[in-house]
């Protein structure tokens, strides 16, 4: 932080304190954070979001983990496991809450963590995660998902894609237009470098990657893989000149109109 470069914290842990958030700001470096999200809990962003979607109202989330690499050796310590665990316990939440249907204000699943440390797996991740809702006329409907991966090779995309995105917003300068200028303005008409700012230091827009998305003072926590992707996609087009897609394809929805 204190050369200017990109810091990228995919530890559980609470490395992005207010003094740390400040310190970046101060010296224009890009963080973001916290904890990869690679395997289950990716899985589970999708799985809730659909559900909840749907008008069914999931009741219990009970996710078991074991493996035998040192990242789980570590989750063996009470300490070490208490950031990990609320890492994984708060990834539906917003999804939740985006239902005020199915959920009251601040009603969430009951949500069960668990992580065993096997030293004979190594690397093998292995995971099972039951989801328990009520559909119509309050039946029940139960999933059950086994997943089996390398653990290792399922961050390891995860680093690469964020070097390179956060190298690429990194070099991003906006400027905001006056009221009074029209929006296609283009920027070799501008000479004075001090109208274009960096974004800023939190990028809250590379959440896809995260378990719990480090964002900006004022701005909420989504968790919803669809809408974190979509971020990524509409950010970029921005960045070309494009208009940001929002699926309404209105044009061919009124085509009698102009028939």
């Amino acid at each position: 932080v204190l050369e200017g470069c990109a810091y990228i914290n995919g530890s559980p842990q609470n490395t992005f304190v207010p003094g740390c958030v400040e310190l970046a700001q101060k010296h224009g470096a890009m963080i973001c954070g916290d904890d990869f999200k690679s395997g289950q809990t990716k899985m589970k962003s999708v799985l809730a979001d659909y559900l909840v979607s749907c008008g069914v109202k999931i009741k219990t989330m009970v996710t078991y983990n074991h493996l035998g690499n040192n990242d789980m050796y570590q989750l063996t310590d009470e300490v070490m496991w208490k950031p990990k665990s609320a890492s994984k316990s708060r990834v539906i939440e917003d999804i939740a809450q985006s239902n005020g249907l199915l959920y009251k204000r601040d009603e969430l699943p009951d949500h069960v963590v668990v992580v065993k440390y096997v030293p004979f797996l190594g690397d093998s991740k292995r995971d099972v995660s039951e989801y328990t809702s009520e559909a119509f006329l309050n039946s029940h409907y139960t999933t059950i998902m086994h997943n089996s991966a390398l653990d290792s090779i399922l961050c390891a995309p995860l680093i690469v894609d964020l070097a390179i995105l956060a190298e690429l917003f990194d070099r991003v300068r906006l400027r905001q237009l006056p009221p009074d200028e029209p929006s296609s303005s283009q920027f070799g008409k501008h000479d004075d470098a001090q109208e274009f700012h960096k974004m800023h230091s939190v990028m809250s827009v590379l959440g896809f990657f995260m378990k719990i998305p480090l964002t900006p003072p004022g701005e909420p926590i989504i968790n919803a893989l669809n809408r974190q992707r979509g971020c990524i996609d509409n950010m970029l087009r921005a960045l070309v000149g494009l208009p940001p897609e929002n699926h309404l394809l209105l044009a061919s929805k009124i085509g009698a109109v102009h028939q």
